[in-house]
């Protein structure tokens, strides 16, 4: 977390009006995360509402993840469930507390349960099933996306470089067999490249997921 506050304020504190490379870097994937996600989903005014904390989530989960790509290390904390939970949590209430603020409870829960134009007899199941999508799944499939997408790459990893230094040690007593020592070691690296594809990516689907839930409780029906 302090690596990823402190290139953020690295990367913000002498802004230029021509950028040089690594501004130009720093301000593509600052407004990739501003337009791309909170301003396309939420709109102007939400967006800037929640852009803080849209921004938080976004950052830091890519620089929970991206630890899984360090050498010796390669476990994020987003592949222990509970950090993963605990983000979860926080979008589950947010999404919650943007739909009560604006409509109350009981009109909150109407739009996201009883939804129009749905034939009166099959209303009651299709809100069971509704409240069971929007209450239980939401926060249930945002951690474990999160947690197994990383648990396996982490595992990916570890088995890679672990057998990589088995056959070399191997291959260092002179059998043969540890040569396939480089094969693990390429798959490995191969690896580590997809792992950060990964790491980017889970941090995309996990924010903006959050944007189309408030999204979602901020409109007037579904």
């Amino acid at each position: 977390m302090t690596v990823v506050v402190l290139l953020l304020w690295l990367g913000s504190r002498s802004m230029k009006l021509v950028p040089g490379r690594g501004q130009a870097a720093f301000e593509f994937v600052v407004d990739f995360v501003r337009k791309g996600i909170v301003i396309d989903t939420l709109g102007e005014k939400d967006g800037k509402r929640f852009m803080p904390l849209l921004f938080t989530i976004f950052f830091l989960l890519l620089g929970l993840n991206l630890t899984s790509t360090i050498p010796g290390l390669q476990i994020p904390s987003t592949g222990l469930i509970g950090q993963a939970l605990l983000m979860a949590i926080i979008a589950y209430v947010t999404f919650i507390y943007a739909g009560v603020k604006k409509f109350g409870v009981g009109h909150f829960l109407k739009n996201s349960l009883w939804l129009p134009g749905v034939p009166t007899g099959v209303k009651p199941i299709v809100a069971v099933l509704e409240f069971l999508s929007t209450f239980i799944v939401r926060p249930i499939t945002l951690t474990l996306r999160l947690t197994m997408n990383m648990v396996a790459g982490h595992m990916l990893l570890v088995l890679c470089f672990s057998a990589t230094g088995f056959f070399f040690a191997i291959l260092v007593g002179g059998q043969a067999i540890g040569l396939i020592g480089f094969g693990t070691l390429t798959l490995g690296v191969a690896f580590t490249v997809l792992e950060i594809f990964v790491a980017a990516l889970q941090a995309y689907i996990f924010t903006i997921l959050t944007a189309i839930y408030i999204q979602l409780a901020l409109a007037e029906s579904h």
